[in-house]
C-alpha cells in the first residue's frame, strides 16, 4: 500500500508530510489526503514511487561521495 511506504520513507528521512507532498506530487496536502483515504491515480502513484526511489538513491550516492 502506497501510504505505508510513504510513512516509512517519512520516518527514515525525517521529512515532513507537506514537504514530501510538494516534492513528490506537487501537492502539499497529498500525504494528508492519503491518510484520509484518498486513492491516487496510477500515474501519481508511479511518480511518487519514482521520487522515493531516486531520492534514496541520490542520498546514498551523496553519502558515498563524502
Amino acid at each position: 500500500m502506497l501510504i505505508r511506504r510513504i510513512e516509512k520513507f517519512l520516518r527514515q528521512h525525517d521529512m515532513p508530510a507537506t514537504k514530501f507532498g510538494r516534492l513528490a506530487a506537487h501537492d502539499p496536502r497529498f500525504v494528508l489526503d492519503l491518510r484520509m483515504g484518498r486513492i491516487p491515480r496510477a500515474a501519481t502513484e508511479a511518480r511518487t514511487e519514482h521520487f522515493m526511489n531516486t531520492y534514496t538513491l541520490a542520498e546514498s550516492e551523496m553519502a558515498h561521495a563524502r
